[in-house]
């Protein structure tokens, strides 16, 4: 893809981790894809603990190049991108800085894109510090989350960001909506006359979706403590897969015409009421344990965890969304961290055929699926049944593979370097507008708020399983189970 669109890419927290691991790796990898990135286009980092230039490329040759592909890497792509790298030393805690940053970018060509690769807390005095220098024009601005801690805190923060940047100047960031499968999902359910039929309350049984670590806290154990796994992940996670798996056809694929239909997702969603609240939703916290031979220790005695924490790790919840479309069908959705394998994925569970001339075995579970698989391995893969080589009419579940990596010649876009794309050219389809955001956070207040009042501690569970037992027997109330379980 050839592009000429110049742009000056300024990232704040340009020495932190998700710039080493993410950031940088993505942009390096349009780089060197050529004619994904202008030539012109400059990286404009901004950090305080380097002092100048020079040791801020020697940091990034040490910090980035473990988190890049070594496939086609050579020291000749490697020295032009560093060669697109400027450095400003500012201390974001001091508004006089920016001046110097505004002297460093002011004659730069093309649109200007401030990356907040910083704790939420500075989002805004970063946005009132650019303004002040007239840096809040010819520019997009990206925000990662969490972005509040609740609803009015997120309403206080889009507020500010909102008198200094207009909405479609602002691209809050989610990362799982720039992966591949989620894109074909989008493909799939609407390029194909297979699926769309298929795609309601008459034919689906149930839906799961999943997002699994085996990392603990690791070093974020201050942060992760005031915030658990319902704010950090299914809030704007999960809640957004909801909406892209259940949304209606949109109109075309330009950015309000997708954001509209995601949010009438939200909006739908079935409010939990209180006394409902310990049926359908189920909050843990991981124990010591082992995974993958490895001892993991329990998360109150994490590094930054208050050894009382009541804080969950893990989520599991039972989701309804009041529409014509799917009205009755029970949406799934669980995430947790130290579980017993890092998955990503969306499962689909259409209803049995409703009288089998084949006997029972046509009624078996593990047929008439569709699973997309986010992480590790991005692939979607089609359950059914067929009959087995042989004497009889014996059934076995097969599977068809929509593997990327077989299938297409060119490698897959990691989500990352999908979205900065989009923020250079402009393409906000993918971004979270502020009005799902807030429809996410109003339907999740309720779940936080009980589970505060109740003082009841999360469920337990040992580090290297999937969860407590309680998250099982949810779904063994509505005769389903986990994807994992039934394998």
């Amino acid at each position: 893809m050839q592009t000429d669109s110049s742009f000056t890419f300024v990232l704040f927290g340009g020495t932190g981790d998700l710039s080493m691991r993410k950031i940088l790796p993505a942009l390096f990898e349009a780089h060197r894809a050529g004619g994904m990135l202008a030539d012109s286009g400059k990286i404009v980092a901004v950090a305080r603990h380097v002092a100048d230039r020079g040791e801020y490329l020697q940091w990034v040759d040490e910090h980035v190049k473990p988190h890049v592909s070594k496939k086609g890497l050579d020291e000749s792509a490697w020295a032009s991108f560093l060669a697109r790298i400027e450095f400003v030393k500012i201390d974001l805690g001091k508004p006089e800085d920016f001046t110097q940053l505004r002297d460093a970018i002011q004659d730069l060509p093309g649109i200007r894109v401030f990356y907040l690769a910083t704790g939420p807390s500075l989002f805004v005095p970063i946005c009132h510090a650019l303004a002040a220098v007239g840096l809040n024009t010819n520019a997009r601005i990206v925000l990662e989350k969490p972005l509040g801690y609740d609803l009015k805190s997120s309403n206080a923060i889009n507020d500010a960001v909102g008198e200094i940047f207009a909405e479609e100047q602002i691209y809050r960031i989610d990362h799982y909506l720039g992966k591949e499968p989620v894109q074909n999902l989008l493909a799939l359910r609407f390029g194909n006359a297979l699926f769309e039929p298929l795609w309601r309350r008459e034919w689906v049984e149930s839906i799961q979706i999943t997002i699994a670590e085996e990392l603990g806290v690791e070093a974020r154990g201050d942060f992760y403590d005031n915030t658990g796994a319902l704010r950090d992940m299914v809030q704007n996670h999960l809640l957004q897969l909801l909406s892209i798996v259940a949304m209606e056809p949109p109109h075309s694929m330009d950015s309000d015409s997708v954001r509209d239909e995601k949010l009438r997702v939200l909006r739908a969603l079935k409010p939990i009421e209180p006394l409902e609240i310990g049926k359908v939703a189920v909050r843990g916290q991981y124990h010591s344990g082992v995974i993958r031979g490895t001892a993991v220790p329990a998360y109150a005695t994490e590094h930054g965890v208050k050894p009382d924490s009541s804080t969950e790790t893990f989520v599991a919840l039972k989701v309804e969304i009041e529409n014509w479309r799917w009205a009755g069908v029970p949406f799934f959705l669980r995430t947790g961290k130290r579980l017993a394998d890092r998955v990503a994925e969306i499962v689909v569970n259409f209803r049995p055929v409703p009288h089998s001339a084949l006997g029972a075995s046509a009624l078996r579970a593990g047929a008439n699926r569709l699973v997309i698989r986010l992480q590790p391995n991005e692939t979607i893969r089609l359950y059914c049944l067929a009959k087995q080589p042989g004497e009889g009419m014996n059934l076995a579940s097969v599977h068809l593979d929509l593997a990327f990596d077989q299938f297409f010649r060119e490698g897959q876009m990691e989500a990352y370097q999908r979205l900065l794309l989009d923020v250079i050219h402009g393409r906000l389809a993918l971004f979270v507008r502020r009005d799902e955001q807030e429809a996410a956070w109003r339907w999740v207040e309720p779940i936080l708020n009980e589970w505060q009042a109740s003082h009841k501690p999360p469920k337990p569970y040992a580090a290297g399983t999937w969860g407590p037992a309680a998250a099982s027997a949810m779904l063994a109330q509505h005769g389903t189970c986990w994807l994992e379980e039934e394998n």
